[in-house]
């Protein structure tokens, strides 16, 4: 049975033009942090904000899509990042580090709104074709792998201030996405008379197995991407390389990141998600031994498209194995509980990042993957072990 329809399509545009303004995000705001920071250690402060705010926000934006539906909460998202962008414009023009610290904090309402894309894929289709449409739709961040780093390259001296410009453009990204937003219909969340979801309490519902390691295995598989991600830029920065070289890696990292999720939902229909998520987990290892091998233009790109490949097959793997962690009537609360995990995680990697590259240098920042990397090994054969007795 086919997976795409017309609604289906349009929320691939929307991820694709979520993940524009996310990795325009993460292509500048450590540049910006960098040139505006305190201290060389806090550069990476803005893109720690952005996820910490996501986290703050997601169970916020569960408790709004109960109440408002899922098109109304996503469209006050974006308005939502409209405004910030226009904060963090601001922040640079004026060459203010706190205001660009609350603005990206901020802008995580919209962050924890888009990360549930994938969920509301599942909504649009048979139950049959649940996979196939969370990687349909992720597949839709290619768009953000090409439009986020050349619009933070062109646009990087647009305005007087470097950067400011990009944050500008990201205000244009965010309404074309309410715009084709506004077209779809979701199904109604199931919600009791008193408008509270039903189902079994986050207490219970975390105390399963699948649970815990399909929350895990994403957390972590997040974390570690985004701890090399967001120090990228200015780790090749420091070995001379020019922004538009950092720009190519970037671009290659997230087509890798989305390219694969053409096929991904396949593979884990015919293999299953345990198996997906241990090859992920394989080229995650497979990038840190090509990052320590050179500091070079393709050391660089080919760890971080190794990278983006690996978190591919974890966080979809994830993704799908966490479906089967709850009923409908709970999909709000066990969805936002994922994704505050995840941007906790990512808020810690987001900030150890920019201590680690400005401190201990690219060669530690890939050692410190290491440990998170083992922990997910881990948390993959216990499911295993369990599932085979």
């Amino acid at each position: 049975m086919r997976a795409m329809n017309p609604p289906l399509l349009l929320l691939t545009l929307c991820q694709g033009l979520y993940l524009t303004n996310n990795v325009t995000f993460v292509a500048i705001n450590g540049m910006v942090g960098l040139a505006l920071a305190p201290t060389p250690w806090l550069a990476t402060s803005p893109v720690m904000a952005y996820v910490a705010g996501s986290a703050l926000s997601a169970p916020l934006v569960a408790r709004h899509q109960r109440r408002f539906g899922r098109r109304r909460t996503f469209q006050l998202g974006l308005a939502v990042a409209m405004v910030t962008a226009a904060l963090c414009a601001l922040a640079v023009l004026t060459r203010q580090f706190w205001l660009l610290i609350a603005s990206t904090l901020a802008a995580g309402y919209y962050n924890a709104n888009g990360s549930l894309y994938r969920f509301a894929a599942v909504e649009l289709v048979p139950p049959s074709a649940k996979e196939r449409a969370i990687s349909w739709v992720l597949a839709g961040g290619i768009l953000g792998a090409v439009t986020g780093p050349q619009l933070a390259l062109l646009t990087r001296d647009a305005l007087p201030q470097p950067f400011a410009g990009a944050y500008v453009a990201l205000i244009a990204v965010a309404l074309l996405s309410l715009l084709l937003i506004s077209f779809i219909r979701f199904p109604a969340l199931p919600v009791s008379d008193s408008g509270k979801a039903e189902g079994r309490p986050l207490s219970v519902l975390a105390r399963q197995q699948v649970f815990v390691v399909a929350v895990a295995v994403s957390a972590l598989g997040y974390g570690v991407m985004n701890l090399l991600m967001a120090a990228t830029p200015i780790a090749m920065a420091q070995h001379a390389h020019p922004f538009g070289h950092a720009a190519l890696v970037l671009e290659w990292h997230v087509l890798g990141m989305y390219v694969p999720s053409f096929f991904t939902g396949w593979l884990i229909k015919r293999f299953g998600a345990l198996r997906v998520m241990s090859i992920g987990l394989l080229l995650n290892f497979a990038c840190t031994a090509v990052a320590l091998s050179g500091v070079d233009l393709m050391h660089f790109l080919v760890s971080l498209l190794v990278l983006g490949i690996g978190w591919n097959f974890l966080f979809i793997g994830g993704t799908a194995l966490f479906t089967e962690a709850y009923q409908p009537e709970e999909r709000t609360r066990a969805q936002a509980a994922m994704d505050t995990t995840i941007y906790a995680t990512m808020t810690i990697s987001s900030f150890g990042s920019g201590a680690l590259v400005t401190t201990g240098g690219w060669t530690w920042m890939n050692f410190a993957m290491l440990l998170p990397l083992v922990l997910v090994a881990a948390a993959l054969g216990w499911l295993a072990l369990e599932r085979r007795r």
